[in-house]
C-alpha cells in the first residue's frame, strides 16, 4: 500500500470517527459526555488537517519534478 493509500485510508477512518461522534453530541446532555465528544472530535479534526496537509504537499512535490 502506498503512503498515499495509506493516508486516505486513515482520513476516511477519521473522518467516519468524526461523524459517529457529531451524531453521540446531538444525544449528549450532560456537560462531562459534551467535553469528552468534543475533546475527541477537535483530534480528529487535527488529524484530518495533517492528512490533508500531506496528500497536498506530497501532491505538490509530484507536479513539481
Amino acid at each position: 500500500m502506498s503512503q498515499r493509500d495509506a493516508n486516505l485510508l486513515c482520513l476516511r477512518d477519521t473522518l467516519e470517527h468524526l461523524s459517529v461522534n457529531q451524531q453521540r453530541l446531538e444525544w449528549a446532555e450532560d456537560a462531562e459526555a459534551v467535553h469528552l465528544l468534543t475533546e475527541n472530535m477537535i483530534r480528529d479534526l487535527a488529524r484530518c488537517q495533517r492528512l490533508c496537509e500531506n496528500l497536498r504537499a506530497r501532491c505538490s512535490l509530484e507536479r513539481v519534478s
